[in-house]
C-alpha cells in the first residue's frame, strides 16, 4: 500500500493530507493551531476507541471495521499530524524510548511482583 520508511514519512503525510486544518478557510494562509487542543483531539480518539470496545461497536463511516481499528488509525493520523505540522522527530524519540524501555528496571517480571509493583 504504502512505503513508508519511518514514522518522520508517516508524520509528513498525515500533515500533508491533513493541511487543509492548518489554513484559514478564506484565504488559504497558516494558521496558528492550539497544542492544547490538538492534544485534546488526540485523547478524544482514545475515549472513542474505549467506548468502541466497551460496546463491542463496528465503525459508523467503515462499517466493516471495528471502531476499536478505526478510532486508533484516527488517533496515529491526528498524533502523526502534530508530529509533522511541528517537525518531531518522532522516528528518533519512537526508537530512543524503546531502547530505553528495553533498559527499564520497573519494566521486569521481578519488579511487577514486588511490593508496590507496577501490577499493568
Amino acid at each position: 500500500m504504502n512505503d513508508f520508511t519511518d514514522l518522520n514519512e508517516y508524520a509528513r503525510q498525515s500533515h500533508t493530507d491533513n493541511i487543509r486544518w492548518w489554513q484559514d478557510p478564506d484565504t488559504g494562509r497558516l494558521i496558528d493551531r492550539n497544542k492544547g487542543e490538538l492534544i485534546a483531539l488526540m485523547h478524544s480518539e482514545l475515549s472513542e476507541m474505549l467506548e468502541g470496545v466497551r460496546k463491542g461497536l463496528m465503525d459508523e463511516k467503515i462499517p466493516h471495521r471495528t471502531a476499536e481499528e478505526v478510532e486508533l488509525a484516527d488517533l496515529l493520523i491526528r498524533a502523526f499530524d502534530y508530529a509533522g505540522a511541528y517537525a518531531l522527530d518522532i522516528e528518533g524519540a519512537y526508537q530512543d524510548k524503546r531502547l530505553f524501555n528495553a533498559r527499564r528496571a520497573d519494566h521486569t517480571h521481578e519488579a511487577r511482583r514486588a511490593a508496590g509493583g507496577k501490577k499493568f
